[in-house]
């Protein structure tokens, strides 16, 4: 799915992310699915996660899972 694939969606990046960075952003697709883009190509591909998905993310974020 590329983001031209979903007209009227909001999309957001972290309030931490620099001006002219690489960062991602992300958007609550309808149906309640969670999107992810490459913010330098806004109509690119589009990564999209169930809620669980995404929860399960966010909580390894959290724990530290993906620390270096």
């Amino acid at each position: 799915m590329n983001a031209t694939d979903l007209p009227g969606v909001s999309w957001w990046k972290s309030s931490r992310s620099a001006n002219n960075c690489a960062c991602v952003e992300i958007a609550v697709l309808p149906g309640g699915d969670v999107g992810v883009r490459d913010s330098k190509n806004q109509d690119g591909p589009v990564l999209v996660f169930t809620p669980q998905e995404w929860d399960a993310f966010i909580g390894g974020v959290k724990d530290g899972e993906f620390d270096v």
